[in-house]
């Protein structure tokens, strides 16, 4: 299976999902530590993926979602953003909104 498909059964199988350096007990990096926490902050179940133990997801989401940075947060298939973004989006109350699915 090439790694597009990979990504997208990923993306399919998960409502919400962050690619992140790390995992959400031991991120790896600052800016996926920031994501984690707001996540974590609004209480609804995330999936994630810790790209330091896939490197052809790693490189391969690059591409797919022309993102070419990490942490990368999707909702229902769609890239939401990364670290600045979705703590952007807590602090006005959106994140909350679209992970209750009230937007």
């Amino acid at each position: 299976m090439d790694v597009n498909s990979r990504i997208e059964e990923q993306l399919k199988a998960n409502p919400v999902l962050l690619y992140m350096k790390g995992t959400p007990d031991f991120p790896q990096c600052g800016f996926s530590g920031q994501a984690v926490a707001a996540l974590n902050a609004i209480g609804k179940p995330y999936a994630f993926v810790n790209i330091f133990e896939d490197p052809e997801i790693r490189e391969g989401l690059k591409v797919y979602s022309n993102w070419p940075t990490f942490p990368q947060l999707y909702v229902n298939g769609e890239l939401i953003g990364g670290s600045d973004i979705v703590v952007e989006m807590y602090h006005s109350g959106e994140l909350a909104s679209l992970l209750s699915g009230d937007d």
